[in-house]
């Protein structure tokens, strides 16, 4: 088994190994990192959790982004909705995953490089939060679904096996990618292929009954944000692919094309068999013929979810603490979020999505930028990596356009923003995408930022060679000297 340091030429370095079919993810930061993961390991992995349950129910926010009792989009606002939003959101994701696959680096200390090794923390904070978040929201609805075809058993009881079977997936998780690729993605899809021909046999509204109007960028919006929000996760799953193409059109393939397939599932259901209620859906799927056998299967294809949001959270917090044992950290975090899935109340699942897209899609712009346009790849990755609060700036306005164009629902939060709003002036049209304008806009001040430091190390520079004249090459050469002089006395040691 060969192996070979691919990071930058800087220090941090990652020694990558290129693994096989038996390989692991090591225990720590220290370990060489194994790259096995095929093209179609990746394409099984991102094909699964392109899958959401959460997907089928969150179709709702497409056909009424403006919420219950608002105007619906029509059919072909809708599906256009979907396939923009999926694409828009995926790119991101899969382009902020190359950078794990060539330096073999979890995502998080993929930002010492952005941010340096300190201010890495904040995001990674923010993440660990986030993957905390939908981690509980994943072991929730694994249970419902569950309890919904078997109510034999409580909900509770389905939540406390989702938790342990989700810590058993994350002890070994290339083995856990594999076994999702070799028996679980076929069983998905010819199980959305059932219900997706099962919808269409049911009578449909007219394809353009109801609405383009500015609700279809709220919905493109909330389609973008379910994307984007595995942006700071890929990496953590990338730097185990044998190739930059297997992880990136493992990543933007597969997880685009089933993401599409349920929402539009979703969808479909909505305007036909649960007629507009999300809560529905669910036992729409189980009335169809054999659909408590499909829905069964896609309600244990969910820990997929739970399994990414788990280990994600312990490659994350390596960041922090980067010799801890990963397989400790996640049987600890797996306890932790059947805890909160046990007593924790969740909702407003609509406002949770926005404000992560509002964070994520900004930062996944600036990292983007800076690793392959501005750094070229050449990132300091160890924990001694400068700070470059630079960085922080097109991530806030970023964020901030975001905000200005679509702040959510939560009244308080929506109440502040329109407020700054009135006080500069800025009124969104009704053809601004709140992700696509924060993503140009985060992209543009990193470039305008690049420029502005370049610039100035340039000056520094040109300022050092004018100070060399005759006392500068004086002191240059006393300082060889001294260098001189101390190595015959360093090698003697």
């Amino acid at each position: 088994m060969t192996s070979t340091t691919t990071t930058t030429p800087t220090s941090g370095a990652f020694v990558t190994v290129r693994g096989d079919r038996h390989s692991e993810v090591a225990r720590n930061l220290a370990e060489p990192v194994p790259q096995a993961l095929s093209l179609l390991d990746q394409l099984g992995l991102w094909g699964n959790l392109g899958v959401s349950l959460l997907g089928f129910t969150g179709a709702i926010f497409v056909l009424q982004p403006g919420g219950t009792g608002t105007p619906e989009l029509s059919l072909a606002a809708g599906l256009t909705a979907i396939v923009l939003g999926t694409v828009l959101g995926t790119l991101p994701v899969a382009l902020a995953g190359l950078p794990g696959t060539r330096t073999g680096a979890p995502a998080m200390v993929l930002l010492r490089g952005l941010f340096g090794a300190r201010l890495s923390y904040l995001p990674t904070a923010l993440n660990i939060l986030q993957c905390l978040g939908w981690g509980i929201f994943e072991l929730v609805t694994i249970a419902t679904a569950a309890h919904t075809v078997a109510p034999s058993l409580p909900r509770w009881a389905y939540i406390l096996l989702a938790g342990a079977a989700t810590a058993a997936l994350t002890i070994r998780p290339l083995g856990a990618i594999r076994i999702l690729r070799r028996y679980v993605t076929t069983a998905v899809v010819i199980v959305l292929a059932y219900l997706f021909i099962q919808l269409l046999r049911h009578p449909m509204p007219a394809f353009t009954h109801g609405t383009w109007g500015p609700g279809f960028w709220v919905a493109t919006d909330t389609v973008v944000a379910a994307a984007i929000s595995f942006a700071p996760l890929a990496a953590d799953y990338t730097r185990h692919s044998r190739s930059g193409a297997a992880a990136f059109n493992g990543a933007f393939l597969g997880y685009s094309a089933t993401q599409i397939l349920c929402y539009v599932i979703g969808l479909l259901a909505l305007v036909t068999v649960a007629h507009g209620n999300s809560g529905d859906i669910y036992g729409a799927f189980i009335a169809l013929p054999a659909g408590a056998i499909g829905f069964g299967i896609l309600a244990l294809r969910e820990l997929d979810q739970s399994f990414a949001n788990v280990y994600s959270t312990a490659a994350s917090t390596q960041n922090l603490r980067p010799l801890w044992d990963r397989r400790v950290l996640a049987i600890v975090i797996s306890a932790a979020t059947t805890a909160g899935a046990l007593f924790l109340n969740i909702g407003d699942y609509e406002n949770f999505l926005i404000l992560l897209g509002s964070v994520f899609v900004p930062m996944s712009a600036v990292l983007i930028v800076d690793f392959f346009i501005l750094a070229k790849g050449r990132w300091d990755l160890s924990a001694r990596a400068r700070t470059r609060w630079l960085m922080l700036l097109p991530w806030a306005l970023g964020f901030v356009t975001y905000q200005l164009i679509n702040p959510g629902y939560i009244s308080w939060w929506v109440s502040a923003w329109t407020r700054i709003a009135q006080a500069i002036g800025f009124t969104p049209a009704t053809w601004m995408s709140a992700s696509v304008c924060s993503f140009v806009v985060a992209a543009t001040a990193t470039l305008l930022a690049g420029g502005l430091t370049g610039a100035a190390r340039g000056r520094g520079e040109a300022g050092l060679a004018g100070e060399a004249g005759p006392a500068g090459e004086a002191g240059l050469a006393g300082e060889a000297g001294l260098a001189g002089e101390a190595g015959p006395a360093t090698g003697t040691r």
